[in-house]
């Protein structure tokens, strides 16, 4: 990098900022912070939702699987997820947005306590928050590992450097600041996408144009579609995974929903990331896919293979924007993450340990929500100088073992407790599900892990856990059924088609739990 990349870098980061202090004027209040009040456009919402999918991981993990086994990284990551929120768009876009618009809460584990009871919302609530620190601290050291090679500072400098700088915009400025960010990340990552794929193919005419290529040796098996670890049960595991965890399973996609005005913009929104997740990546992963040819990774899983090309083909100026682009993925995912985290902590969580936070107003509720943020960004931000260890291995480890493995026994409940055929499965259920699929990631993960000659394969070790909770949410709920009238209310609610009235849907400001902290069972109102 020369001055010319820092200047766009630098320059960047200042536009960031303005835009999280431009946002602060439409933050009133907790329903703005966390849902921008119901009233996000469903184009922002659905480039927001797309670009919060993202992470520098793509750049670096998923580079690494691009360098290594080709097309396959495609196949099995951006198509499940454009399929899986295809499929969202109409089972559970419009539902997540009723449960603002109707049962007026700003975050999306806050309805739980009335569908199931206090307890099973505290449980997925706390394991959640929990995940997402592990997740968004992949994140931070994904960012750190590109930063480290384009510039030569150290990985916790990196760390730092852009968790504070994501902090300052996410805190003051809520999820209007991360959507309006996201936006302008977008428009950023087209240009510089666009920019490394054309570098890439005028590369191409020494070997062999754009469609001899592929007869290079070595790209030898890199057009078939699933390949090594990554096969057909993987793909299928994949799919079902991310069509959990990209409609709302992780929170912050969640969101995106919950902000558009009804819920019919909820799935238009839904339905243009599914496109962009279907179109855009092909453009991102086509340059990774070539990359054998152009350049040789100096680390075993490749994953710094893209940013070497990056550095060897695209003149400087250019190179700061496709760092830029890099910094936006990661600064876009994170800080939806931040947002997601607090909403679940200042209204689920926060209500229960202190009677002082049942009292919160619309100032110290808005005060609670930013303090939160903070402290999420910088816990994550300390575990991601771990990510390395030999407790979490590699960031792609993280993200697909870790993440993917983790997120299904969290996400059963949540999104199945919207849907009417599940409605006999009440909080034993729930919790059965959630306890015993965690129980099934450690099983597999490490016991029988260790037992096996060669391991348990990865797309067993990802697609078990959500499995069992599957099974068990749904066996459970046959074998003792506990639909209550209140609870039956709840999921008609959010399955009734036409949004009538209360178009913005503002949540409450005070944070109250259902039929109180004194009230475990969950017995509370309603309705309105």
């Amino acid at each position: 990098m020369n001055g010319l990349d820092w200047s766009v870098l630098i320059g960047y980061f200042a536009v960031m900022v303005a835009i999280g202090v431009w946002s602060h004027k439409r933050v009133d209040d907790v329903s703005d912070f966390f849902t921008a009040g119901g009233k996000m456009p469903w184009w922002l919402s659905g480039i927001s939702h797309h670009m919060s999918g993202y992470s520098a991981v793509m750049f670096t993990g998923y580079a690494g699987i691009a360098y290594t086994y080709g097309v396959t990284s495609f196949v099995t990551w951006s198509f499940p997820i454009a399929l899986g929120v295809a499929i969202g768009s109409k089972l559970f876009a419009p539902r997540i947005n009723r449960l603002r618009s109707r049962l007026h809460v700003a975050s999306p584990l806050e309805y739980l306590k009335n569908r199931y009871n206090l307890p099973t919302q505290q449980a997925l609530a706390w394991s959640g928050m929990l995940l997402k620190i592990v997740d968004v601290a992949a994140k931070w050291a994904a960012i750190a590992t590109l930063l480290s090679v384009f510039t030569g500072i150290s990985l916790n400098q990196g760390i730092l450097i852009t968790g504070v700088i994501t902090g300052i915009y996410c805190t003051i400025g809520g999820l209007w600041a991360d959507a309006l960010t996201e936006l302008g990340q977008f428009v950023i990552q087209l240009l510089a996408g666009v920019s490394m794929f054309v570098a890439v193919v005028l590369k191409l005419g020494d070997h062999g144009g754009f469609f001899g290529v592929w007869d290079e040796p070595a790209l030898q098996g890199h057009g078939k579609p699933l390949v090594g670890p990554y096969g057909t049960v993987f793909l299928l595991a994949f799919l079902f995974i991310k069509l959990f965890e990209y409609n709302g399973g992780m929170l912050n996609q969640a969101q995106r929903y919950m902000a558009t005005r009804d819920a019919r913009e909820a799935a238009r929104g839904a339905r243009l990331s599914a496109v962009l997740w279907l179109v855009w990546p092909v453009v991102l992963f086509f340059p990774m896919w070539m990359s054998p040819l152009l350049v040789e990774s100096q680390k075993a899983d490749g994953s710094d293979s893209y940013a070497l090309m990056t550095e060897q083909l695209l003149p400087h100026g250019l190179l700061g924007l496709v760092i830029v682009g890099f910094f936006s993925h990661t600064m876009a995912m994170c800080s939806s993450d931040a947002n997601a985290i607090a909403a679940v902590f200042t209204r689920d969580v926060a209500p229960v340990l202190s009677k002082r936070a049942r009292g919160w107003g619309q100032r110290s509720g808005l005060l609670a929500a930013r303090l939160t943020t903070v402290i999420f960004l910088g816990l994550s931000m300390a575990v991601a100088t771990q990510v390395d260890s030999p407790t979490f291995k590699d960031i792609i480890t993280v993200v697909i073992k870790w993440v993917a493995g983790l997120m299904g026994p969290i996400a059963i409940p949540m999104m199945l407790g919207l849907l009417r055929p599940f409605r006999r499965s009440g909080p034993t259920a729930a919790l059965t599900s959630w306890g015993l699929g965690l129980v099934a990631f450690w099983l597999v993960n490490y016991p029988i892990n260790w037992n096996v000659d060669g391991g348990v394969p990865l797309e067993y070790q990802v697609s078990v856990p959500l499995a069992v909770s599957l099974i068990l949410y749904v066996v459970v709920g046959y074998l003792r059924p506990e639909d209550t009238p209140e609870r039956l209310a709840i999921i008609e609610r959010v399955n009734t088609d036409g949004d009538g009235g209360d178009a913005s849907g503002a949540a409450a400001a005070i944070p109250t739990p259902a039929g109180g902290v004194d009230d475990a069972v969950g017995r509370s109102r309603v309705g309105d």
